[in-house]
């Protein structure tokens, strides 16, 4: 790691940590750092086709609804961290494309929703990075304009080789495994596929609108360590990505 000489002028540091925030990944990759023993529970790899999954699933008397991109919202925050946090930016990205399913089993299932589950995969290249709609509706820790090289550089670092690995791990999925609670609010625990890895975790919702449509409303904070992935950092830690993320959701569906 490239560390700054006492005797270097602050202006430069500066300037060299700004530039570092955008610049491209280096071509030599570090290896990520892997979760300890304990937590280490590294997901097999799968090739599961949703849409042939849930349409078996609609023809056998369930009644299930299909996700809209269109009317949904998914966005990821990410926090610049390091002891020269003030020079980095805080990013936002979103998931314009997604395939997303609800299934309420058994054709009397009617409005329970804590006899549901819910699949929802999104590729990472798919992924909107720093759309400017999205920072400006976010106050002033997203106030900053950043130029399309700086975004495609911040891209580079998220999902290149030192951090999510796209090309190995493209996509990243979550799947319900229990619901409880009674509407609106819900408790769901959640199986995320992400980077090779599988982790589990309860999280909260708000679904409403069933049985003639669903809405479901959320968030998570997940720890990028936790899969294996090495948050993005610079000058020794100087200019860093904290490695908690927020998740925000707003999905909405029909029946197929």
């Amino acid at each position: 790691m490239m560390q700054i000489r006492a005797t270097m002028p602050p202006l430069a540091i500066a300037a060299a940590l700004a530039l570092a925030s955008c610049a491209a990944p280096p071509t030599a990759p570090s290896a990520p750092s892997a979760p300890p023993a304990e937590q280490a529970a590294t997901a097999p790899a799968t090739d599961v086709d949703l849409n042939a999954e849930y349409a078996a699933r609609a023809a056998a008397g369930d009644r299930v609804y299909t996700l809209d991109p269109a009317a949904s919202r998914v966005q990821i925050y990410a926090f610049r961290g390091g002891r020269a946090a003030r020079l980095g930016h805080n990013h936002v990205l979103s998931a314009p494309r997604f395939v997303g399913y609800v299934d309420l089993p058994g054709a009397n299932a009617g409005g329970n929703a804590a006899a549901a589950r819910f699949d929802l995969e999104f590729r990472l290249e798919d992924l909107a990075i720093d759309d400017p709609a999205d920072r400006a509706a976010l106050g002033p820790a997203f106030a900053s304009k950043l130029s399309p090289e700086a975004i495609q550089g911040t891209r580079e670092h998220m999902l290149g080789d030192d951090n999510l690995q796209a090309d190995r791990f493209p996509t990243v999925r979550i799947r319900s495994l229990q619901v409880t609670g009674e509407a609106p609010k819900y408790a769901a625990q959640v199986e995320i596929r992400m980077h090779g890895q599988a982790r589990t975790q309860w999280v909260p919702l708000t679904v409403e609108g069933l049985p003639e449509r669903v809405s479901v409303r959320g968030a998570m904070v997940l720890r990028q360590s936790d899969f294996g992935a090495k948050p993005y950092s610079v000058v020794g830690g100087l200019l860093a990505m904290q490695d908690e993320v927020v998740i925000e959701f707003a999905l909405a569906g029909a029946p197929r």
